[in-house]
């Protein structure tokens, strides 16, 4: 088992926003740590690098056409407690649809990090990677 900080916590018990706040920074740290291996930038530059992979949008349609594919029956679980989530607000750039699924994107990835699968995790953001890829070169 894989963490930061090595307590015990059962993520099963925990509520969807829950793992979903955890989610958007484990998922933050991946980006982050991938815009900053491609080489040395000013910060404006890394920043706005960032926002193309943690907009709402962009993780509403990779856990579409990417990760729901790959999730065992109890990943799909956790996804669909975190669709289902009541959420208080949704941010006027986006839609509901696209905010619950990047909800449950993130949900997923607090999950997995919670319970110390930070393999699956990086095969899920290679994966990630790779549709990102594709759809910068499908938008030249």
């Amino acid at each position: 088992m894989e963490k930061f900080y090595q307590t015990e916590s059962d993520p099963k018990q925990l509520s969807p926003l829950t793992l979903a706040y955890v989610g958007d920074g484990v998922y933050e740290l991946f980006v982050r740590e991938y815009i900053v291996s491609k080489g040395n930038c000013p910060v404006k530059k890394l920043h706005s690098r960032a926002v193309s992979f943690v907009r709402c949008e962009f993780q509403a349609k990779v856990l579409s056409e990417v990760l729901m594919p790959l999730f065992t029956e109890e990943e799909k679980e956790v996804c669909l407690r975190g669709r289902n989530a009541h959420v208080s607000h949704v941010p006027k750039n986006s839609s509901v649809a696209d905010y619950h699924a990047a909800t449950a994107f993130e949900c997923v990835f607090g999950y997995l990090y919670l319970k110390g699968e930070l393999e699956r995790l990086r095969l899920f953001f290679d994966k990630i990677l790779e549709f990102a890829e594709t759809e910068e070169t499908a938008h030249a």
